[in-house]
């Protein structure tokens, strides 16, 4: 029983003496003075990362309804007309900055169970890529909001890895049960800004 515990505290002793990789956190913690609080302010965003919008910063009124797509955060926020309704929702966003087109624009036209048509662009991209039908391969989920800018829609996914990433050619991917919420949401004419 000795040579055990002359084993197990040769062992412990030895951790302790290997510069502390294995003194538990609790111990290592009290070791020295706490750290200086940082000289600039602390930024403070939701769990989710995204940065809460307001929809003042970014338009004159609500008119229909207003939507602030946030490439950066990765996040879509939406306020209806009389400023009662204000929604947060997790987006796809595109590849690269040239593919992201930023600026102001609205929902001209809105399509449940859209049919897609490749780009030219992504025609010369992917020779390969043919359009498609409503179902569930087709890349634009169960609803469509299409923008006043020809080729940029609003749109749900069937593939859920894509949504938090760079990873359209373009549009504002959401979650289909999401982009279903948010389309019965929004009359034609809803404006939008993508920043």
């Amino acid at each position: 029983m000795t040579n055990t515990y002359s084993r197990r505290r040769a062992l412990a002793l030895g951790m302790a003496g290997a510069g502390g990789l294995m003194i538990p956190a609790v111990a290592r913690a009290q070791d020295g003075p706490a750290p200086a609080a940082p000289a600039e302010p602390v930024i403070r965003r939701n769990i989710s990362s995204f940065v809460r919008q307001d929809w003042r910063d970014h338009f004159d009124s609500l008119g229909k309804g207003a939507i602030v797509a946030d490439t950066t955060s990765r996040a879509l926020h939406y306020w209806n007309a009389d400023e009662t309704d204000y929604r947060i929702y997790p987006t796809s966003v595109p590849k690269t900055d040239e593919l992201t087109k930023r600026g102001y624009t609205e929902i001209v036209r809105k399509k449940v169970g859209p049919s897609w048509t490749p780009t030219a662009s992504q025609m010369e991209r992917f020779p390969d890529w043919k359009p498609m039908g409503p179902g569930p391969d087709n890349p634009l989920g169960t609803h469509a909001m299409y923008l006043s800018w020809p080729a940029y829609i609003i749109h749900g996914t069937q593939d859920t890895r894509k949504i938090g990433r760079r990873s359209s050619d373009g549009c504002i991917g959401l979650y289909n049960e999401k982009i279903e919420e948010l389309f019965a949401l929004c009359p034609i004419g809803t404006q939008v800004r993508v920043i």
